[in-house]
């Protein structure tokens, strides 16, 4: 899977993947990169297809190259393509040196700002696995929370920025289209103002996403929406139904019909172990109701996962706890492939960096709290500041060098993780501390995976 979910990012290295042909050897001087998969390609035994991790770059060579790697030699040409790739190295130790820094690095290099910014939580829906469980509640922001929120960001924005990006969240964030307006109107305006791009998205449960709300927006700088179909209409309103009890599959499918050529629609869905295999009807629909691959701009589906005591439904106990139960191995492979195979866009493979290690990504609650997570709100004790005081060091209560040590930095998947998510992490075992191991998800679906984006010819 290795899918974006809220307060998760791809990382696009410049580098793109791409094949080369290799008809020399490796020089002795370089080292294959610790960062790469082998894989055997089963219709030529002659070949094998390498994957770098660090760079997302895929290469097809010759069986022979890598069995004796030690002892054969490359045109510069080649060579310096195969390091760019980021498949060869001079110094493994230089190369762990590189990754240490990785983070830091694109910290420095980032020009864009970005908040998750919820304004309410409150929500039309009566979802069974409600992500806000037991904290949903007649929770508003109020217009002078939304002032301090324009004040902080013109404070806290780094000169360098070139583009703000605001996502709209909640709750549902379009039960507060007002005050969208009110808080994308006045950072519209600081942005432009200083020569800077600003954009504002919504993840939404698309039941208020109207044509005449994106009229309303759009002037604001509305420029995406995410929206969440769990599976074929049976599927979708047994999860997410009106409070009234009735389904909302339908008012949504007309929502985003109405919408999809004004702005960016990209689509979601979370699926359990008992229907995911039903989520291929929901694209076949679709096609046919006119949302074909050209009108979507992403589909990705998630699973289901549980939540705390104390936050998650009382009566919802059918999530997971961790990516590497096996059916969400089979799951998510089988489901990107469905996707895939019927034309519709889907993330390639990529380096994954989570939000909290982002200098310039938070989250802001209704109420001005700060958070660097969507997941930890309404956890006190991982609140990182508010809007009217700033952020405080978060380093060590939000566990950010969990990765830093020597299994991780010796294993060809960190890229991939960089110790996975730690809001699972907190979930499952009740504290950040360690990490949250993505190999055995990896080890299962990777070369799928990969094969995947070649089939496809996915591109970053």
């Amino acid at each position: 899977m290795l899918q974006d979910r809220p307060g998760q990012d791809r990382v696009i290295n410049p580098l793109r993947g791409r094949a080369v042909a290799l008809s020399q050897y490796f020089p002795t001087a370089m080292k294959l990169s610790k960062y790469c998969k082998t894989y055997p390609l089963s219709d030529d035994p002659g070949s094998l297809i390498l994957f770098s991790t660090k760079n997302a770059s895929i290469i097809n060579v010759p069986k022979y190259l890598s069995e004796d790697l030690e002892k054969n030699g490359l045109t510069p040409e080649e060579q310096e393509t195969l390091q760019e790739l980021g498949f060869l190295v001079r110094d493994v130790l230089e190369e762990k040196k590189e990754i240490l820094g990785f983070i830091d690095e694109l910290n420095a290099l980032n020009k864009r700002f970005d908040a998750i910014v919820v304004m309410d939580l409150d929500c039309n829906l009566a979802c069974k696995y409600c992500f806000e469980g037991q904290r949903k509640g007649k929770f508003y922001m109020t217009t002078e929370t939304a002032d301090r929120l324009v004040d902080f960001i013109k404070e806290n924005v780094p000169q360098n920025t070139e583009e703000i990006g605001i996502t709209f969240y909640g709750g549902e964030p379009l039960l507060s289209t007002g005050l969208i307006a009110y808080i994308s109107g006045k950072l519209k305006s600081l942005a432009e103002g200083n020569g800077t791009i600003y954009n504002a998205g919504l993840i939404t449960n698309g039941t208020l996403l109207t044509p005449k709300v994106v009229e309303k927006l759009k002037p604001f700088g509305l420029a995406k929406a995410s929206v969440t179909l769990d599976g074929p209409k049976s599927v979708h309103d047994k999860y997410r139904p009106f409070k009234s009890g009735k389904g909302s599959f339908d008012a949504i499918v007309r929502n985003i019909n109405g919408v999809c050529e004004m702005v960016e629609v990209q689509l979601g869905g979370n699926f359990t172990r008992e229907d995911y295999r039903e989520f291929p009807l929901l694209l076949d629909y679709l096609t046919d109701a006119g949302l074909t691959p050209d009108k979507i701009s992403d589909v990705q589906f998630f699973p289901v996962f549980n939540e705390t005591e104390g936050v998650a439904p009382h009566d919802f106990h059918d999530g997971c706890s961790t990516i590497n139960e096996p059916w969400i191995m089979e799951a998510g492979v089988f489901l990107r492939e469905e996707t895939l195979k019927r034309g519709y866009r889907t993330g390639k493979i990529t380096p994954v960096i989570c939000m909290m290690d982002h200098i310039n990504k938070i989250a802001v609650n209704y109420n001005g709290d700060i958070y660097k997570c969507p997941g930890m709100i309404g956890r006190d004790e991982f609140k990182v500041g508010h809007i009217s005081s700033g952020i405080m060091d978060y380093k060590q209560s939000h566990n950010l060098d969990n990765w830093k040590n020597d299994k991780c930095l010796d294993c060809e998947y960190l890229p991939l993780c960089f110790g996975g998510c730690r809001y699972l992490k907190l979930v499952r075992d009740g504290k950040m501390n360690g990490v949250d191991c993505k190999k055995p998800y990896l080890d299962a679906t990777l070369r799928a995976l990969v094969m995947q984006d070649i089939k496809y010819g996915l591109k970053s």
